[in-house]
């Protein structure tokens, strides 16, 4: 009888002595507390997560309330050795150095007969560092950016195992936790706990999935609030998750930059009726006077999308230096964003926002193709 997907995922769990936990280059709070939590249970048993996001540094003050895994990395450079190896069969090799410099490194060696005969050499890849990736809230291996890009023979050497909830996802792992139903990766994650035979889930763990629940479905508000999410948070409730403590730091608890930029966002907000649009372009000399980072926008968003449900497309639009405009989209649904996002082919859809980037030298140009119908 073969192992269902839940029962992989916790044997695997059990075996692995070097996992990573890799989120998509722009993860929502979802799949960020559901790797915090991950990293949190994989510590109660003795394993140390490395969690890896291309985008990591913008993402490292989010959540801030929760434990979150010591190692935490942009790119996982130097996750494998390279093997240089002579066979010394017919020839000894008495001595080994190395010299270094700018550019290059040498490596001296020393035989015992004469020359070295090149056939005796091979130069190999030893195995990856990690011996489990798991994968939270990425439709697909090209969403996790550079992370992928830079070491893609890692999904092809290392088990993967693939959590999320978004009906596109590819099934790209060797054991996939995708259910299309769930409100959240960390719903995906509660309810495997929950039928684990071994509980290993401690408040820290709970609190860092009810997290990604309450987040996911801005606290049981939104359509996705399904019966099974509400008994799972119940759950996680009473195996000691605060639910007011979450709720407070998600929406209640605002540093004093973050009030200040969502001030001068919509001092500058349009409004678009055929479009039901609202936006607004923040520049540089905003972000330095509220003190406050472009990773601070999307929290932004979100706050304007929560106080104005009349809008179906809400928007923040940016002048780069190389002229051209970043922007970022959130929608009352799902079908609104989508529509929206085959706009811009290159963009990328995470989640409930859409990040892209266009052409344009200046805001009014800016305007000009944002509002083409």
């Amino acid at each position: 009888m073969s192992l269902t997907p839940s029962k992989q995922f916790q044997d695997l769990l059990q075996k692995t002595t070097s996992p990573l936990l890799i989120l998509p280059s722009y993860p929502s709070k979802d799949a960020l507390a559901s790797a915090f939590a991950l990293a949190s249970l994989l510590k109660n048993i003795g394993k140390e997560a490395t969690l890896a996001c291309e985008n990591m540094n913008e993402y490292k003050q989010t959540l801030t309330f929760l434990e979150k895994p010591e190692n935490m990395l942009s790119s996982i450079a130097g996750a494998r050795d390279f093997v240089l190896t002579f066979n010394t069969l017919r020839n000894k090799i008495l001595d080994v150095r190395t010299e270094k410099s700018e550019e290059e490194v040498r490596i001296y060696l020393t035989p015992e007969n004469g020359s070295i005969d090149p056939r005796d050499f091979s130069f190999i890849p030893a195995k990856f560092k990690f011996d489990l990736a798991i994968v939270i809230g990425a439709v697909d291996k090209e969403h996790l950016g550079k992370i992928y890009e830079e070491n893609p023979d890692i999904f092809y050497e290392v088990p993967i195992i693939n959590i999320d909830n978004h009906p596109e996802n590819e099934l790209f792992g060797q054991v996939n936790l995708v259910d299309i139903t769930a409100s959240s990766t960390a719903e995906i994650l509660a309810e495997t706990l929950e039928g684990a035979d071994v509980k290993v889930a401690t408040e820290t763990v709970n609190e860092s999935l009810l997290t990604g629940i309450i987040s996911a479905t801005e606290s049981f508000q939104k359509k996705n609030t399904t019966p099974k999410a509400l008994k799972l948070a119940s759950h996680l409730m009473d195996h000691g998750a605060d639910q007011q403590k979450i709720v407070r730091a998600l929406y209640k608890t605002q540093p004093l930059h973050l009030l200040k930029l969502w001030g001068r966002v919509m001092a500058q907000a349009k409004w678009n009726e055929e479009m039901k649009l609202i936006w607004a372009f923040v520049t540089i000399e905003d972000l330095v006077q509220a003190r406050a980072h472009a990773e601070d926008l999307p929290s932004v968003l979100e706050k304007i999308k929560s106080n104005y449900s009349s809008a179906h497309l809400y928007m923040i639009l940016s002048l780069e230096t190389n002229g051209s405009v970043h922007g970022i989209a959130l929608a009352q649904n799902n079908e609104a964003l989508l529509s929206f996002a085959k706009r811009f082919p290159e963009g990328v859809l995470q989640g409930e926002t859409f990040s892209f980037t266009f052409l344009a030298s200046t805001s009014d140009e800016a305007e000009q193709i944002i509002l083409q119908r």
